[in-house]
């Protein structure tokens, strides 16, 4: 069985990615000799930059529900309550996007979302990661998109799910119930967590990490063969003629 290390420098490798996968999980307790996170950010996807940029060999760390707070779309899509003082930011922000036309308020009900609240959520580099993951997140240019998703489709652990829209964290929920899910990102994920413009998601589910992985392998091979074999075929074949 490959190490979670090992799964990580395949995914590095093999897509040429610039930040490190990072993974995450929803315990029921908070998990023993992982450090708590202390601090806020404004966004829960700003947990995963925080994870990606940090040292390897020191990135994990867990958060509790009260650390969420100051993301209500995030709080929602991880089943975490607001506490009564903080409930109308939910209400505030989904009204703000209703009324400029960003989001339909029928939408909401439709969003994915974690099963129960969770007593912890960790994240970390997938490297480092000490827990089991629920979701690995490979945030990448398209091309290597491209690649995951077609390892994800050839290991059989592919969603059925379109690729998802806002709001991103809707993602992790999604892939852990269904499979790989591709997530074009939104504004507020790319605002707090400094995601390049053409960069996209796919989000992995925990359990399919080594299938897929294992897969990617004969997609980049077949790919590399591909390249050449169309390489070779688009020259003979074009004879471009506007004249008529």
């Amino acid at each position: 069985m490959a190490t979670w290390k090992d799964l990580e420098k395949t995914l590095v490798d093999s897509l040429d990615l610039k930040s490190p996968p990072v993974a995450v999980a929803f315990l029921a307790a908070p998990p023993a000799g992982v450090r708590r996170f202390m601090g806020q950010v404004p966004s829960g996807c700003g947990f995963w930059s925080l994870a990606a940029r940090a040292p390897a060999g020191k990135s994990a760390f867990y958060t509790v529900p009260s650390d969420h707070y100051n993301c209500p779309i995030g709080s929602y899509t991880h089943h975490i309550e607001l506490p009564p003082e903080r409930a109308q930011e939910l209400e505030g922000v989904l009204g703000l996007m209703v009324e400029i036309g960003y989001l339909r308020m029928e939408e909401v009900p439709q969003i994915p979302r974690w099963p129960a609240q969770p007593a912890a959520v960790v994240y970390a580099r997938l490297a480092d990661t000490p827990v089991p993951p629920d979701a690995v997140l490979v945030a990448a240019p398209a091309r290597a998109t491209m690649l995951l998703g077609e390892a994800s489709r050839a290991a059989g652990k592919s969603s059925a799910l379109p690729a998802l829209p806002r709001p991103t964290c809707m993602a992790i929920p999604a892939a852990a119930a269904h499979g790989t899910t591709m997530s074009l990102a939104c504004i507020g994920n790319r605002i707090y967590t400094g995601l390049d413009d053409g960069d996209l998601y796919s989000f992995v589910r925990g359990a399919d990490l080594e299938a897929v992985v294992s897969a990617l392998r004969t997609i980049v091979s077949a790919n590399a063969k591909l390249t050449a074999y169309h390489n070779q075929r688009k020259p003979q074949l074009t004879r471009p003629d506007l004249t008529a």
